[in-house]
């Protein structure tokens, strides 16, 4: 690790020093949703058009197929709070900014019911690794997608990510500190 990069590193968790242990548990889900939102439009920025419905191979799902199962989970986490079912395939929406505006809203939605303490069945460590995990791993399979596709994501230290509770919505902030180099390209 060079020297400007740890001490840039160094900079910023000093910033967050004592905040150990204060977090609630509810908060770090939160967190985790925000960093769900922001590595999700990470790898939907800029995308190509023809992106959506960009087929790796047989009998694997499309981005939008891939983002519509994440806005799934999502809602399928959603039915703790509030009861009720959500489908496991939802109706495809006329556009993917149309999806990608359905799965934000259901971040905020997810997340606000975390910031009301409703109670529910699930302990908060299944909630993290039941659905929030499946969703954040699709999310990779979304980056996974732009470099098969031939239009990769640019890489960044994500310590350093401008991820905030507060923003769950698709815009989100640019990369805080993106990698100098990119041995890939």
């Amino acid at each position: 690790m060079s020297g400007e990069l740890r001490d840039d590193l160094i900079a910023g968790i000093s910033t967050h020093v004592g905040r150990v242990g204060v977090s609630t548990e509810n908060d770090l889900l939160r967190h985790f949703l925000a960093a769900i939102a922001y590595r999700t439009q990470k790898a939907l920025r800029d995308a190509p058009e023809t992106f959506p419905d960009f087929a790796a191979g047989h009998q694997l799902r499309t981005p939008v197929q891939i983002l519509r199962h994440m806005t799934s989970v999502l809602g399928y986490a959603r039915t703790f709070f509030i009861g009720g079912t959500y489908p496991v395939k939802p109706e495809p929406l006329p556009t993917f900014t149309d999806e990608m505006s359905r799965f934000h809203q259901l971040l905020e939605d997810v997340a606000g019911h975390l910031s009301s303490e409703t109670q529910i069945a699930l302990s908060p460590e299944q909630l993290l690794q039941g659905p929030f995990s499946d969703v954040m791993t699709h999310v990779g399979q979304l980056a996974l997608l732009r470099r098969l596709a031939g239009t990769p994501i640019p890489p960044e230290n994500f310590i350093m990510a401008d991820v905030r509770r507060d923003r769950l919505g698709m815009d989100q902030a640019l990369p805080a500190s993106p990698d100098a180099e990119w041995p890939e390209r």
